[in-house]
């Protein structure tokens, strides 16, 4: 999510040279109205899914979990990952460049970059586990996090964006994914099985059925 930089000269870190920070927060208003204008439609979706599912025989605790994890996951992710592979102007459509030395963006990242690199992951650290068993560790959460900002990075470069394919971003993106997934750990640390889809979740809901003992031959 860097902006294009040139080769700092040493000791002197990354100078910024793409968007300003009234160019990103344009986009970040841009990104929050689009996110809020969905927010009806995303509500709508996560009751469509928790009625099929109640339908299909999950108690309503588990359908509804499991709807607002996974709308909340998409909605959650997908503005971020739109933000990163927008073009960093209209004048750049090079491949911009990579850094791949830990660290040395972030001391002279601007702290709205931080901030909004530990945002692009984080609804996948929080809502990732609770919908996920096998995602239900901190882990998991973090390796699963590291290969998709890798994979964000590399399209950058290859979209010819104009951006820094940065390794602090990849470190940032990850971070922040811990972070969710550590705020939402209450609820789903020592989980063994996801808030699943309807099929895999009717059969576990048959498993907590009590049963009753043949009768005596």
């Amino acid at each position: 999510m860097s902006d294009p930089t040139p080769l700092p000269a040493p000791g002197h870190g990354v100078i910024i040279n793409g968007p300003g920070p009234h160019d990103w927060i344009n986009r970040y208003e841009t990104a929050g109205l689009v996110a809020l204008a969905a927010l009806p439609l995303a509500a709508l979706i996560v009751g469509a899914l928790a009625w099929w599912r109640t339908r299909a025989g999950i108690t309503t605790r588990t359908a509804w979990r499991a709807s607002v994890a996974e709308v909340g996951l998409v909605c959650g992710t997908l503005p971020w990952v739109w933000l990163t592979l927008l073009p960093a102007s209209k004048e750049r459509t090079d491949h911009g460049s990579l850094s791949l030395v830990p660290l040395r963006d972030l001391v002279s990242m601007p702290p709205y970059q931080v901030v909004g690199n530990l945002l692009v992951l984080a609804a996948l650290g929080y809502f990732g586990p609770l919908r996920f068993a096998r995602l239900a560790s901190l882990p998991r959460v973090l390796v699963l996090a590291a290969a998709c900002s890798v994979l964000i990075e590399t399209t950058q470069y290859a979209l010819h964006v104009g951006r820094v394919s940065s390794v602090d971003d990849v470190l940032l993106n990850t971070a922040g994914a811990g972070l969710a997934a550590l705020a939402s750990r209450r609820w789903w640390r020592g989980s063994r099985r996801p808030a699943a889809a309807a099929g895999g979740d009717q059969a576990l809901e048959n498993r907590r059925l009590p049963t009753t003992p043949p009768p005596p031959g």
